[in-house]
């Protein structure tokens, strides 16, 4: 099991990756997507929450996690910090992983049993602690999952930040962007927190002409073109509203 872990790393490695660590995404995460089969979701939930103390004696941490309330075809996201390649498969955290491998294996064999869909993606983003702080408020999520268009990833990704800067002058919560190191298709997404689906939707009573003052300050043409500037830079958008799981 030792060694297997240590080909995983080193095959992650060789691979390379669309980007490094940065000062704007210095942690490293892996985002997982499932779908439970018919009739399995709360069961699903179920044994996340009873993994818990698997992940802590793994020296992993729990993940973050989200259940779908309207929007894309997932049942649950999971939000599971790494750090970084390296600190994730570094011998001693190997070897806490291979104490657990039992406790492993079951939780693998159930999952399996009531899953009808997975996908993985490993991203880049902020420092935990600004993650840890999203989420221990917040009841309600806007997931927003991009596809860049050919040559378009850098500017898909100023476009985010340009978005954050017309949030923030409307004094409306930011996003949190995270950027794909590898994985599943999506390039980039972002992570809104709330505290419910009302606080989300305080922004339908913000007047046309502060949106509008905040979009040009942000660097958009009006607030009639944020949208459809997004949307001549990617192939797809997927767009979810999710809870907290307590």
């Amino acid at each position: 099991m030792r060694r297997l872990f240590l080909i995983l790393a080193v095959l992650v490695l060789a691979h390379g990756t669309v980007r490094a660590q940065s000062e704007e995404f210095p942690s490293l995460y892996k985002v997982t997507l499932v779908r439970a089969a018919p009739g399995h979701l709360i069961d699903l939930i179920d044994l996340y929450k009873e993994h818990q103390p698997v992940y802590a004696a793994s020296g992993d941490g729990a993940p973050f996690w989200m259940r779908h309330s309207q929007g894309d075809q997932w049942d649950l996201m999971l939000l599971f910090p790494m750090g970084s390649y390296g600190a994730y498969y570094h011998p001693d955290r190997i070897e806490l992983r291979e104490a657990q491998a039992e406790a492993w294996r079951a939780f693998e064999e159930r999952f399996h049993e009531i899953v009808a869909w997975q996908s993985d993606l490993f991203v880049y983003g902020p420092a935990l602690p600004a993650v840890e702080a999203g989420f221990e408020d917040a009841g309600f999520f806007h997931v927003e999952m991009f596809e860049a268009l050919p040559g378009h990833h850098e500017e898909l990704i100023e476009q985010r930040r340009m978005e954050n800067a017309y949030l923030r002058r409307l004094h409306r919560p930011e996003n949190l962007l995270f950027i794909k190191s590898q994985g599943a298709s999506v390039d980039v997404f972002t992570l809104g927190f709330y505290r419910d689906i009302q606080h989300f939707a305080e922004s339908a009573d913000i007047p046309l002409d502060d949106e509008d003052a905040a979009a040009r300050a942000a660097g958009f043409e009006s607030v009639y073109t944020i949208s459809p500037y997004l949307r001549s830079l990617i192939r797809e958008h997927h767009d979810t509203l999710a809870v907290a799981i307590r």
